[in-house]
């Protein structure tokens, strides 16, 4: 422990994490959070695949998996209800496990990096870009990547614009929090009316197809997207998760961070990386989904601490419970109709960021 009055560094100069990223009161486990979120991910993850107009009950659904893995456990289903949990439903879950996980960790590390509890993935531009290159890509008809267009399309435009963002509010060799915030307010903007535009001058195919993506969906997943989308996501969870000791450095300030050894604009600029591939690679298969990053990160803060090393991910784990939880609601809430899943994440995460809000602001007497 480090002694009263100190900066939280030990006499080797090495900093006692654990010291200062601890809260002031006594939180959950993380190995007990760990092994709820996992354990739940795969209850839910089961139970989604196995609700539908063609019902499943947990033993059909493990028989199909293992079938199609070539173990001998007994009798399958039908070819029918085989082809539905393999052909439809498990790429389903499985690609909302992947857009949660990645949205939980973005959410995570943007807020970690900003020390700001209430940035979250979209403020950057990433969200509204990807959003701008599929309606590009709808309404020009591009089919240069034949069934990938709209998604490549998709994840070019939120790369793009987190480099359009970060080459715009650089100044002096280095970018201010609060510039790069602002101006990814900015770029939001406008890439929301240019989306508007194109809107507007789309036919009635086009325009069902925009309105389909801008709300949030996997209801398109299939095994090819998971392929791809999954190891891009991994990746950028595991690159995340090896810089949670300069998140937790950085937590205590920016001259403090540089004090103790963080090249804090080579830091940001890694970290923007990460977060715009985790971003971009989600919102190119399932459209805008919203708050996710936001409400799941502080969600999993409130209960684990601010610790880095289990926030990230706990809160990718949370994430894609999240998803799986919402999607598995939005078809079967109104079956056979379905919620853009992007709409009821919004429902439930506008009500939470206003209590969030409500709850920064009183805890710092006022933004002033």
């Amino acid at each position: 422990m480090s002694a009263p009055g100190t900066t939280g560094a030990d006499v080797d100069g090495d900093v006692d994490l654990e010291d200062v990223v601890a809260a002031d009161h006594a939180h959950v486990r993380p190995w007990v959070l760990m092994a709820v979120l996992a354990v739940g991910l795969v209850v839910a993850t089961i139970v989604a695949i196995g609700i539908g107009a063609f019902h499943a009950s947990p033993g059909e659904v493990l028989s199909v998996i293992a079938d199609r893995l070539g173990l001998d456990v007994g009798n399958p289903p039908g070819p029918l209800l085989d082809s539905v949990i393999w052909d439809i439903r498990i790429p389903r879950v499985l690609l909302s496990i992947v857009v949660g996980g990645a949205l939980g960790c973005a959410g995570a590390a943007m807020q970690g990096s900003f020390a700001n509890p209430l940035a979250e993935p979209g403020i950057i531009g990433v969200s509204s870009g990807a959003a701008l290159g599929a309606v590009a890509a709808i309404v020009a008809g591009f089919t240069l990547f034949d069934t990938w267009s709209v998604a490549g399309a998709a994840f070019i435009g939120g790369l793009l614009t987190v480099a359009l963002v970060y080459v715009a509010s650089r100044s002096n060799g280095r970018t201010e929090v609060v510039t790069l915030i602002l101006t990814g307010v900015g770029i939001n903007a406008l890439t929301g009316a240019v989306i508007g535009l194109m809107t507007y001058l789309s036919d009635d195919a086009q325009l069902r197809s925009i309105t389909f993506w801008t709300l949030g969906s996997v209801a398109q997943a299939t095994w090819s997207k998971v392929l791809v989308v999954a190891p891009i996501a991994i990746v950028g969870i595991l690159i995340a998760c090896t810089q949670t000791r300069k998140l937790d450095l950085l937590s205590l300030g920016e001259r403090s961070a540089r004090h103790l050894g963080v090249d804090v604009e080579r830091f940001r600029v890694l970290m923007l990386v990460v977060i715009a591939l985790l971003t971009a690679s989600a919102v190119a298969v399932s459209g805008i989904i919203l708050f996710v990053g936001l409400v799941v990160p502080h969600v999993v803060r409130m209960i684990v601490g601010p610790g880095h090393r289990t926030l990230l991910p706990a809160s990718a784990l949370a994430g894609a419970l999240a998803i799986v939880v919402a999607d598995t609601i939005a078809r079967t809430a109104i079956a056979p109709s379905e919620i853009p899943l992007g709409v009821l994440t919004a429902l439930v995460g506008a009500p939470f960021f206003l209590w969030l809000l409500r709850r920064t602001r009183a805890r710092q007497g006022g933004w002033a």
